[in-house]
């Protein structure tokens, strides 16, 4: 083998073996925001394994897929890992699928992982992740699969969300979400059906609209402005006839005083 070509293969073979630098603080960083309580991440825990999280197109770190040197998927689900998602998870710039659902994970979705450019699936689903989904997500136009069931979340299902055309998994039944369903996520594909059922949607009492059936509720708080409207309107009939009654009693008893009759019979011209 010619020297040049020899030299030029161990460049290549050692420039594969290093590490990225970005995908070392994305992994630092999430190692360091979570509690193991089953000791999945026992091997992250070494700095060396942390240093080279890709040696070449492999990775002795459990969960961490790499391609090419880089961290490309990471698939941490069912380990009662706690705590809340690194922002620092932005720095895995090459990762297409995060994987980290059936946790203990709280807090916030990291605004940041709107800087994962090439991510197509994230799995954050049965964990208790609170706030808002962030609008940013629609920035990740890969995204392929969202699935955020049986968690916290509260507000509003972001607009944006409705733009990632490649999507075709949406899940985020079973939150705290409220208000409408955006139209590019409900618009029915010609014709034919919702881009996404209601199953997608389902279990969030506060949320409403297509494709969602009615809420039954209204029907009921008309009846009940209904009943209320009735009642009060029973009560201040009972009130004021006890008033009539009492001031009738009351003129009665001013009658039946003889004093009284004689003032105002006194009083009284005679016809």
């Amino acid at each position: 083998m010619p020297p040049l070509l020899l030299l030029f293969l161990l460049h290549l073979f050692s420039t594969s073996l290093m590490a990225d630098p970005d995908d070392q603080r994305c992994l630092s960083g999430l190692f360091h925001s979570l509690s193991d309580p089953t000791g999945a991440l026992q091997n992250w825990s070494s700095p060396s394994s942390l240093s080279s999280p890709c040696n070449g197109f492999t990775s002795f770190l459990p969960g961490v897929t790499c391609n090419n040197g880089r961290v490309y998927k990471l698939s941490l689900s069912g380990h009662s890992l706690s705590g809340q998602l690194s922002p620092s998870l932005s720095n895995c710039t090459n990762l297409q699928s995060l994987d980290l659902s059936s946790n203990e994970l709280t807090g916030p979705i990291p605004v940041s992982l709107s800087s994962l450019l090439n991510l197509a699936v994230l799995n954050l689903s049965a964990n208790r992740l609170s706030s808002e989904i962030p609008p940013s997500l629609s920035l990740c136009a890969y995204l392929n699969v969202i699935d955020l069931h049986s968690n916290e979340l509260t507000g509003q299902i972001p607009d944006q969300i409705g733009l990632l055309v490649r999507l075709s998994t949406f899940d985020v039944s079973n939150n705290k979400l409220s208000g409408p369903i955006p139209y590019l996520l409900a618009n029915k594909t010609n014709g034919l059906g919702p881009r996404f059922n209601a199953s997608s949607f389902m279990g969030n009492k506060e949320l409403y609209g297509y494709p969602l059936p009615p809420m039954k509720n209204k029907g009921l708080s008309v009846l009940a402005i209904v009943f209320i409207g009735l009642g009060s309107g029973l009560v201040s009939l009972i009130l004021s006839f006890t008033a009539v009654c009492i001031w009738l009693r009351f003129t009665n008893q001013e009658s039946s005083n003889p004093g009284e009759e004689g003032k105002i019979s006194h009083l009284m011209p005679d016809y």
